[in-house]
């Protein structure tokens, strides 16, 4: 089966570049506009030597690892507190929704005001794209918890910490890769985002420098690392440990 799978998306991905490079070839669009997959991939392949490329893969994913840590962490802890104590959702909880809704890049400027051109305020948007998607998925998991599961194991002599990390955590697990997957990707736009605005660094400033140029080639060389970046990462950890959960909880 996987080697099936496998056959069909390579077959699909070498239709694209096929229809890609026919419409190239039909002229109806000048090269200026429209490049060739060749001239991209000559783009990605420069990149690679000079280094530019690594370097932009490697300061971006790591701004996307410190931030999502924050907010993983931070996310759990307000979710959980959100759905044990009353008071804190009626309050923190009220606003979180409507926080969730503002883009990633809404953030930028006041992390540039409040932290200047620095990786500090790269950081902070990235925090605020993730936060509040794991917030509210750790909220649902807690929730969805039957109380009788917890009363059994607060009479069994777990409270605070322990509870929390044998129980709620273990219990919302399964709402938790959800809140993960969606907000690593929250926090993925939110990196490149930023670093368009920021012009510091990563794959963010190599795309602005190709708009800046009027590099098309350049612009969709930096696309098309981001869009990879994001299904490698979405397979190789989020995808295996969601089929893992899922598994063991019996809902595959």
């Amino acid at each position: 089966m996987k080697v099936k799978s496998l056959a069909k998306k390579t077959a699909f991905y070498l239709a694209i570049i096929v229809v890609w490079q026919g419409l190239y070839s039909a002229n109806i669009w000048p090269p200026s506009i429209f490049p060739s997959p060749y001239n991209v991939g000559q783009t990605l392949w420069y990149g690679a030597i000079d280094g530019s490329l690594w370097l932009g893969i490697g300061t971006s994913l790591w701004r996307l690892a410190a931030g999502f840590a924050i907010a993983a962490f931070g996310g759990i802890a307000l979710g959980i507190f959100m759905a044990r104590v009353q008071t804190v959702n009626e309050t923190i909880g009220s606003i979180i929704l409507g926080l969730q809704s503002i883009p990633s890049v809404a953030w930028a400027p006041l992390a540039i005001i409040w932290f200047g051109l620095t990786d500090a305020g790269i950081i902070f948007v990235t925090v605020a794209g993730a936060l509040f998607a794991v917030t509210i998925n750790t909220y649902t998991g807690v929730k969805s918890i039957n109380p009788d599961y917890i009363a059994a194991a607060q009479n069994m002599g777990a409270k605070g910490e322990q509870l929390i990390t044998k129980v709620l955590i273990p219990a919302a697990f399964p709402y938790l890769i959800t809140g993960f997957k969606q907000g690593w990707a929250f926090g993925w736009r939110g990196v490149v985002g930023a670093e368009l605005l920021f012009s510091f660094l990563g794959l963010g400033f190599l795309l602005n420098i190709g708009r800046q140029l009027s590099d098309v080639s350049q612009v969709l060389a930096m696309m098309l690392v981001i869009m990879i970046i994001g299904i490698v990462i979405d397979g190789l950890i989020f995808k295996r440990l969601e089929d893992k959960v899922m598994a063991r909880w019996g809902l595959r």
